[in-house]
This record gives structure tokens, sequence and C-alpha cells, in this order.
């Protein structure tokens, strides 16, 4: 009996700091459960590399292969015009009418003149060769010959004179209709019909070039020589696509086909130039978007992917993690992006350690939790404790 009853004290004692002793254990283990849960956990990559073609980004402008300003070369009133504003014609079409009846007659009086000297010199070339015979024969003096020969020679000059007389007149006579000296659209008119004109009028109107188009852009210097590295040469036609102001991608893309010899030392930049296909009128001259000129070779460029990377107002960045594993923040520069990856151009290396997932709750400087995937929860296995175990043996005794 006192055997039972110590044994009883015993178990009873044992149950009370049994007790004590998984309550401070389960304080530790929900400590250390807290402490990890603040922790945050993340899934961390290294930075890999991949040839892709390299893009650079510049602001552009439109402008046409052809702008011409029609001038009026000769003076007059203007009678007529032949199109309307806006309108497309061909090289050679009808524009204006300056009054031609002026220049018609001085054209129909160069030609009598012409026609008359040309009689006069017909009909002294005849008398010199009848001369000459004459002469050679003693019919007639010397003097007489060279008189005829004279008279022949002077008219021969009038002759020559009086073409180029016609040949002029007949040239203004052209210039009373104005055409148009390439294909394209016409902007407004700048003179309307009866007013006088002259060569220092100004332009009566504009054309521009439609089909193809030019698209210049200033490309910076750093990234000219980037480029030429990567091509090793700077003679290379590049494709290029043009982006509207309104962010709209131009359905057709251009040729990168020119570029300046010199770099402009104001601004850095070199001036370069595409041309475009423009079958739909769709770039208009002086229009001003940006272009993406693509590199002809590939080059080899760290890639990050898009799900890794977050933005705030001073930019795009990543969570690189240092021999510590402790993540500092790096702002990065994107030059495109490649099946969901950014191509980045400077902030992160080829062999970087960055966080991919989790990145949300990450606090630069402060420890991360590394793991390598989602672990899914199982079922939870149910365990006897120690005080369970007492208890259930403090009950068999007192059934004895």
């Amino acid at each position: 009996m006192r055997y039972k009853i110590i044994t009883i004290i015993i178990v009873v004692l044992s149950l009370i700091f049994g007790r004590m002793l998984l309550s401070n254990m389960d304080k530790i283990k929900t400590a250390k459960q807290r402490a990890l849960a603040k922790t945050p956990a993340v899934t961390v990559a290294t930075v890999e590399t991949d040839n892709v073609e390299r893009q650079f980004q510049a602001t552009a402008r439109v402008v046409a292969k052809y702008r011409v300003e029609v001038l009026a070369r000769i003076s007059g009133y203007l009678t007529k015009s032949y199109f309307k504003e806006g309108d497309y014609v061909k090289k050679g079409q009808l524009l204006f009418e300056i009054e031609p009846q002026e220049y018609e007659y001085a054209a129909s009086k160069a030609k009598a003149d012409l026609n008359n000297a040309e009689s006069q010199y017909s009909y002294y070339e005849k008398q010199q060769k009848r001369y000459k015979e004459l002469v050679q024969q003693d019919y007639i003096a010397r003097s007489d010959y060279d008189n005829i020969l004279s008279q022949r020679d002077a008219y021969r000059a009038q002759v020559e004179s009086a073409r180029n007389a016609y040949r002029d007149a007949m040239r203004n006579y052209g210039y009373t209709r104005v055409v148009s000296p390439v294909n394209g659209r016409v902007g407004m008119i700048s003179v309307t019909e009866g007013n006088y004109v002259s060569m220092n009028s100004g332009p009566l109107t504009t054309i521009n070039s439609y089909e193809p188009m030019y698209v210049t852009f200033p490309l910076e210097s750093k990234d000219y020589a980037e480029l030429v590295r990567i091509d090793k040469s700077a003679n290379i036609n590049r494709d290029v696509e043009f982006i509207f102001s309104s962010g709209e991608k131009y359905k057709y893309k251009g040729v990168q086909d020119f570029h300046d010899n010199k770099i402009d030392q104001t601004t850095g930049t070199i001036t370069m130039r595409a041309t475009f296909p423009n079958p739909d009128d769709a770039l208009i001259q002086g229009d001003f978007g940006r272009i993406i000129l693509y590199s002809k070779s590939k080059d080899k460029v760290p890639v990050v992917p898009q799900t890794a990377t977050m933005e705030n107002q001073e930019g795009r960045f990543v969570y690189i993690l240092d021999k510590d594993d402790l993540p500092r923040m790096s702002y990065i520069k994107t030059m495109g992006e490649k099946d969901g990856k950014w191509l980045i151009s400077s902030g992160v290396n080829a062999g970087d350690r960055i966080i991919t997932s989790g990145i949300q709750k990450v606090i630069p400087g402060s420890p991360v939790r590394i793991v390598q995937a989602p672990v899914q929860e199982k079922a939870p296995v149910k365990k006897v404790s120690i005080f369970e175990k007492l208890a259930n043996k403090l009950k068999h005794l007192l059934k004895k």
C-alpha cells in the first residue's frame, strides 16, 4: 500500500514537472516558428546569358525622300491651277499656267528671225560657191569674192544667234506650264490664280514624295560603338521598326541604310537614316516617333525573368544575394524582352544570384529563407506527449 502511495506521488510530481516542461518547450517552439515566419521564403536563380539581336532605341523624325518647292521661273500672272491641295501628282503633271500669250508671241518672233537669218545665209552660201568659180576663171575681182564670203559668214553667225534666241524663247514659253518635277503629294497653294508671280515670289506650293519615306534618328555615340562592335562593321544594312507617338507600331519594317560621317559634338550623337515603304501613306513628312534598331549579328547578354523584377519611382530593379545570402537592391537597364525575360544592358552580370519569387516581402540587408520550390503540406501525424503517457500510466495504477 505504501509503495502505491509513493508511486502515485512520484507520478503526480512527474506530471506537474512534465506539464511545466512541455509548456516551456511549446513557448520556445512557438517563438522559433514566429521568427521563422517573419523571415520571407524566396527562391533564387543564377543569372544566365542568351544570344540575341541587340535593340537600340532613339527618337525619330519622318522625312520625305524628295521635298520640292515649286517656283515660278518666269514673270507673269497666274492664270490657272490644275490640281487640288493634297492631291497626289506624277512627275511631269501640269500644276499651274502662267499667262502664255506674251511668251508665245516672243517665241513666234524668234522663230521668224531665225527663218530670215537662215534664208539670208542660204542665199550667200550659194553666192559664195558661184563667186568662187568665177574668181578662179578671173571673171570677177578677188575683192568681190571676199565680200560675198564675208556676207555669208556674217549670216552664219546671225543664224546661230537667232537659233539660240529661239531656243531661249521656247524655254521661257515652256515655263508658262509649271509641271511637277517628282511624284508626290501637293501641299497648300501659296499663290492663288490672278496674282502676279516671278522668280522672287517664293514657292507656289510644295511637293513631298511619299514612296518610299526616310526616317532619320540620332543614335548615341556609345550605342553606335556598341553596334559596330557587335556587327564588326559600320557599313551594314540593319532592320528598323518605327513606333508612332501614339505608341502604335508601324506595320512595315524599314532598313537602316545610311549613317553620317561625324559625331555631333554638341549632342554626342550620330545621325542615321532608315528607308521605309509607305504604300498606305501612313508616314507623313515631319511626323515624330521613335525607332527600334536591331543589330545584324547576335550578342551574348544577361537575361532575368520578368517576374524577378519590380519597379518604383527610380526604375526597375532586382534583388541580388551577396556572399552572406543577404539581399541588396540593384537597378537594371533593359534593352528589350524575349520569351518572358528582360534583356539586360546594365545592373546585373552573368553568374549573379537573384531572388526570383517572394520578392514582395524582401527587405534589403535583412535575412531571407531560401527554398528551392514550394513544399506541399502533408497530413499531420498525431504524436503522444509525455504528459499523456504519464496520465495513462497513472490511470493504469489506479485501476490496480
